[in-house]
């Protein structure tokens, strides 16, 4: 399996607002950046965007460490949330809806075909991909706000 080597951030203006999603692939000394957004939506979307987009990229399957500052996805895998949710129809352990099972569920079926690992970063702290990946994030996000 090949290495590949993730790094995605999400930013939105307003909760929900105009945002946007950077990713960026490395993988035998070359590099891919990825950007989007979408005029109305969340950080949070924006955040599991960026990462589903950059795996959605990767054209067979692979070994991967995704690094994003976003505990939300993070935790959302790594403590199984997402899997517990899915499990109980998309309903968090208080019955209430999960948020964005859309996006969990197309998350969740890329992993199945990679193995991937994911690490957490603090937000804006001189991490050099990080910061990148905000500044596509960012680009994106004031493209949909008109800016």
């Amino acid at each position: 399996m090949r290495f590949v080597e993730i790094y995605s951030d999400g930013a939105c203006s307003g909760n929900p607002g105009p945002g946007g999603f950077g990713a960026i692939l490395r993988c035998d000394g070359k590099e891919k950046e990825i950007s989007g957004g979408d005029a109305h939506t969340t950080n949070n979307r924006m955040e599991l965007l960026g990462v589903i987009t950059a795996l959605e990229a990767l054209k067979f399957p692979c070994e991967v460490r995704i690094t994003t500052d976003s505990k939300y996805v993070v935790d959302g895998i790594t403590k199984g949330w997402a899997v517990s949710w899915r499990k109980r129809g998309w309903k968090k352990s208080d019955g209430k809806p999960a948020l964005n099972p859309d996006l969990w569920e197309r998350l969740l079926n890329l992993l199945d075909v990679h193995k991937a690992e994911f690490c957490w970063i603090k937000g804006h702290a001189g991490h050099a991909e990080n910061e990148r990946c905000d500044r596509l994030a960012v680009a994106q996000r004031d493209k949909y706000a008109g800016k």
